[in-house]
């Protein structure tokens, strides 16, 4: 590489990877977004470090696992020792910008004070578009107070996300912000941007109508597991079901599920409308070749399937794929489809790659990222990632190490993990008495994960396998003992 790309990392919030017309959702529609993986590269096993979303994000951001960062709960605050990716970018001659959310901590704190090593020059944070909480960094709200002083009074006196008009809508104002940012880009500095949006997060019904309008709902999918045996899932799961903050499925009506879904959708069509903005800014400032697009989300969000709603102690790929598309023309093939697996936070060592950054300074920095460009050496994009297993970890206690906050909180205490290779994925959850219980799925046969292999003795062997291989990678520094 002669020149430093320019690198704009676009992250949603919650959003399913079956959530695009590429991949396989025809009754979306996305098209800027799938325009985008027909000029790139579209990964279809990208996973999550956690399913919710303060240890993504902070796996994101740190290039590390929660084993090393140590942020569990939803609540939690990253230990100040940790240094976000920017500010290696910023050592590279990078200028740096945040618009939107970050929430490696409690959002409370962020609300008050920054992370000290977030290595951001421009930070236009907003956590999300309820304003729950009054915050000196809000620029949506100081955007607001000049183009929708009304708007703002409401969100302000009802503190909960109310529908917005799309001229007004968080989504809107990150991807205003972001052109901003791009037409005003320092000439002498390549750039990193990180447009971070809060949707398509619940509440599902603050999408404006005329989006919701826009998705062929003749053909949405029916929800997978209808008939499943809450009886019969393994008591963390039941537990989660039961007594978290969105708890109890079956208080909802199959027409508040369909609402729930059409909201959730129609979210992700205004996404896909202001990416596009985005893009064209890129191409009217004559940049889109020096520029990498990388297009990810923390987690999933179960929407009814498998009778489970949002996100929490759950593992189906519901929760736990996301989507990951990256457009870097010249130095990705346009069309190319990666089956390898991939996780959330490799994308913080395949930035520093892009930027110049050492294979072994990077491997210093994050030892657990893998660059999803070049695997071993440069950027060979036909190389598959070294990553034999995708792990996802939910560690609730149920205690949250945030100041900000008591030390109880909506979530109840669940340890649970996940391992996958290229087949088979094992969900592992301790429960006190209930002892170990498990999930097996044959990802190739059943792909929807609504036959427990994991009583199969014909797959002992493949249990077995996962089950150490988890061990090894979590029993000394994650888990008490006894709960192997």
């Amino acid at each position: 590489m002669n020149q430093a790309p320019n690198i704009l990392l676009i992250m949603t919030d919650q959003q399913r990877y079956d959530s695009l017309g590429c991949y396989g959702a025809d009754f979306a529609h996305t098209p800027r977004l799938d325009r985008m993986a027909s000029e790139g590269v579209r990964f279809e096993h990208c996973y999550c470090n956690n399913p919710i979303c303060t240890p993504s994000r902070a796996s994101l951001m740190t290039g590390h696992s929660l084993m090393t960062h140590n942020v569990h709960q939803l609540h939690s605050d990253l230990n100040e020792q940790f240094k976000l990716f920017p500010s290696y970018l910023q050592s590279l001659g990078y200028h740096t910008a945040l618009v939107g959310k970050l929430h490696v901590s409690s959002w409370k704190t962020e609300a008050q004070q920054r992370h000290p090593h977030d290595g951001f020059d421009d930070y236009l944070w907003c956590h999300d578009p309820t304003l729950a909480i009054d915050s000196p960094f809000n620029a949506y709200a100081k955007w607001l107070a000049d183009k929708a002083p009304d708007y703002l009074a409401q969100l302000k006196a009802k503190r909960w996300a109310a529908t917005a008009p799309a001229d007004w809508h968080m989504t809107t104002w990150a991807s205003e912000q972001t052109i901003e940012l791009i037409r005003n880009r320092p000439g002498n500095k390549p750039f990193f941007i990180k447009m971070s949006v809060f949707d398509p997060h619940n509440p599902y019904d603050k999408c404006p109508k005329e989006y919701a309008a826009k998705l062929d709902m003749s053909k949405m999918p029916k929800r997978i597991g209808m008939d499943t045996d809450m009886s019969k899932m393994p008591k963390g799961i039941q537990q989660e079901h039961h007594d978290s903050y969105m708890h109890d499925y079956i208080n909802y009506s199959e027409q508040d599920i369909i609402n729930m879904r059409r909201g959730y959708h129609g979210s992700v069509s205004l996404i896909d409308e202001k990416v596009g903005d985005v893009l064209d800014a890129l191409e009217e400032q004559g940049i889109t070749d020096n520029t990498l697009v990388i297009f990810v989300s923390d987690h999933g969000d179960m929407l009814g399937d498998h009778q489970l709603l949002v996100k929490g102690a759950f593992f189906y790929d519901a929760c736990t794929r996301v989507p990951l598309l990256m457009r870097w023309p010249k130095h990705l093939p346009a069309g190319q489809v990666r089956s390898d697996l991939a996780q959330v936070n490799d994308l913080a060592a395949t930035i520093l790659a892009a930027a110049g950054m050492s294979d072994e300074a990077i491997a210093q920095a994050m030892a657990e990222a893998c660059n999803l460009l070049a695997p071993q050496t440069g950027i060979d994009t036909q190389s598959k990632t070294p990553r034999e297993y995708a792990v996802c970890h939910y560690l609730n206690t149920g205690l949250s190490s945030a100041s900000t906050l008591p030390n109880r909180y909506f979530d109840p205490p669940i340890y649970a993990s996940m391992i996958r290779d290229d087949r088979h994925k094992l969900n592992v959850y301790w429960n006190g008495a209930d002892g170990v219980q498990c999930q097996l799925f044959d990802m190739l046969q059943d792909p929807n994960e609504v036959n427990d292999l994991s009583n199969d003795t014909t797959r002992l062997a493949v249990k077995d396998c996962l089950m150490n291989q988890l061990q090894e990678l979590v029993k000394a520094q994650f888990f008490m003992s006894e709960c192997w």
